[in-house]
């Protein structure tokens, strides 16, 4: 009887402990699936509000512009943003460089913010296109070195005796066996900063165009590379005593006709300012005619040539190319003879009315007048050529 009252006892209590652990469990799954469930309700929550967010972006903007080339840009911009925060420096191919930097005409500079890259780099791309378009082959191995005894016996011929030439320093090394060529025994001359022959009578060079500045006109030609690297030439004259520059022709093929009829352009337009030049500087180009020196020796105007591969004897014309380049050139991409025409135009009128001149005592060489009372007058500035130059005056 115990034992048979015993056994219900047990089964029933086995049973209800498996009936109260599964409700425990339960419990638990069911505050697990509450806390999943009210997490998957946030996430959603908030995707639905970037959504909707970039929607009512869209939207706006097609509030505002209108069509569907505005949704393709959006889209095209979007996609934009989204590789710039993954990609942080692109790797671009040259083509993909010419591409952006010729497209980079046909955009304001306003919107250049569109580009993944700083104006600086497409106009360095362009200088790198222009240098790799412009590099020729190098010529190839030339005459072997001269031996370090033989430059030091020329330099002591030279230094012992003073009146000897380079000739005559040649043909007393041939006396004595050395097979060395003319031109060679100048270059070592030449690069140890001796005066190879006695230096004749006369004045030099900055001593002629100090007394003659007053009289004097210079002219040359510089380049510029366009977009698609074309290049074109620009011929100008100066005048040496007030740095007034006169742009006179841009043109990608320049000829002696040409440059001939660029001079007589400039003395109708000189009129009798003409009457005061004697003198005009110009290097051995061969774009300079016996026709084109006719022009100015009819009106007066003695033409001096420089002398050969000797730039400094030309410096105010090589100074004007180097300052143009630097301020103005080199810091515009240009995109044909026009383009190169105005902007030469705008920054000559900058040069020659504004921009100021230590020789000329910080002055222009065409001041405007003006009356400035720092006591009651602000500085104003003015843009030109886009904003690459500034301007500052005194406005009351």
């Amino acid at each position: 009887m115990n034992s048979t009252n015993r056994g219900p006892s047990l089964a029933s209590s086995s049973c209800w402990a498996r009936k109260f652990g599964s409700v425990g469990v339960t419990c638990g799954l069911c505050e697990v699936g509450q806390t999943r469930a009210a997490t998957i309700q946030s996430m959603a929550a908030s995707l639905v509000y970037l959504l909707l967010r970039q929607i009512l972006q869209m939207l706006t903007q097609l509030a505002r512009d209108g069509g569907a080339k505005d949704v393709e840009l959006l889209v095209l911009r979007h996609q934009v943003a989204v590789l710039r925060r993954q990609v942080h420096r692109p790797d671009l191919q040259p083509e993909d460089r010419v591409v952006l930097a010729a497209l980079s005409r046909l955009l304001p500079r306003p919107k250049w913010s569109a580009f993944f890259v700083t104006p600086a780099t497409l106009l360095r791309w362009h200088r790198q296109l222009i240098a790799r378009h412009w590099t020729y082959p190098h010529a190839g191995p030339g005459r072997a070195p001269v031996d370090r005894e033989l430059r030091d016996l020329v330099l002591c011929l030279a230094a012992e005796n003073p009146t000897w030439g380079h000739r005559r320093v040649h043909g007393e090394l041939a006396r004595l066996g050395y097979r060395l060529a003319a031109s060679t025994v100048w270059k070592i001359l030449h690069r140890a900063g001796v005066d190879p022959a006695p230096r004749r009578t006369g004045p030099t060079w900055q001593q002629f165009l100090t007394a003659q500045a007053h009289t004097m006109l210079a002219c040359d030609f510089f380049t510029v590379d366009s977009v698609l690297l074309k290049r074109i030439y620009v011929l100008f004259f100066i005048e040496l005593a007030t740095r007034q520059v006169h742009i006179v022709g841009v043109t990608a093929h320049p000829t002696g006709a040409w440059v001939t009829q660029q001079a007589r352009n400039l003395l109708m337009s000189l009129d009798q300012h003409a009457d005061r030049l004697r003198f005009l500087l110009r290097d051995r180009d061969t774009k300079f005619t016996a026709a084109f020196d006719t022009v100015f020796t009819a009106a007066g105007i003695d033409v001096v040539r420089t002398p050969p591969q000797a730039p400094r004897a030309n410096a105010y014309a090589e100074r004007w190319i180097g300052t143009v380049r630097r301020e103005c050139t080199d810091r515009i991409l240009i995109a044909s003879e026009r383009h190169l025409t105005n902007v030469l135009t705008e920054y000559t009128a900058h040069y020659t009315s504004h921009r100021p001149h230590r020789p000329l005592d910080q002055q222009p060489p065409n001041p405007p007048p003006q009356v400035i009372d720092l006591t009651a007058a602000r500085v104003q500035r003015r843009p030109i050529l886009g904003g690459l130059i500034n301007e500052y005056t005194q406005a009351a």
